[in-house]
């Protein structure tokens, strides 16, 4: 699979789906770290007439490593698993990106063990930071 991924492919390594996808493609991918972006449109679910809210860049954040989660499942030939946020921590937002903006998250695994991963979370506009998080999220048992 040649990156980035987006569309139907891309919704194949999530489990979301409409109208709760917060990312748009997957950038780049390494075992240990994801780009994703999403690009802020009209009518997506948490903007108001003119921004994407702090809860909207925050289920980015998650869905990016949710990503990651999955592209590591494809490329293990298995389907994408249901998870859950287990704990957000130091979350910080600068600012909220603009209709018709486009925003990308650097998503750098710090830890993984039996199903929960810690994650740092970097989410820039260009080059300025505007958000960054630590999550934890954990797989459903199946």
């Amino acid at each position: 699979m040649h990156l980035p991924v987006t569309g139907n492919v891309l919704l194949s390594l999530i489990p979301q789906r409409s109208p709760i996808v917060m990312v748009s493609s997957l950038e780049a991918y390494t075992t240990t770290q994801l780009t994703a972006s999403l690009f802020i449109e009209k009518g997506l679910l948490f903007t108001d007439s003119h921004a994407l809210a702090e809860s909207g860049l925050l289920e980015h954040m998650a869905q990016s490593v949710a990503l990651h989660t999955g592209y590591s499942f494809f490329l293990r030939d298995e389907a994408a698993p249901m998870g859950y946020i287990g704990a957000i921590q130091h979350a910080e937002i600068y600012a909220l990106p603009l209709i018709g903006q486009t925003i990308f998250s650097e998503v750098l695994i710090l830890q993984e063990f039996m199903g929960v991963t810690l994650v740092e979370i970097i989410t820039k506009l260009g080059e300025d930071i505007i958000a960054r998080a630590q999550m934890k999220t954990v797989i459903a048992n199946k």
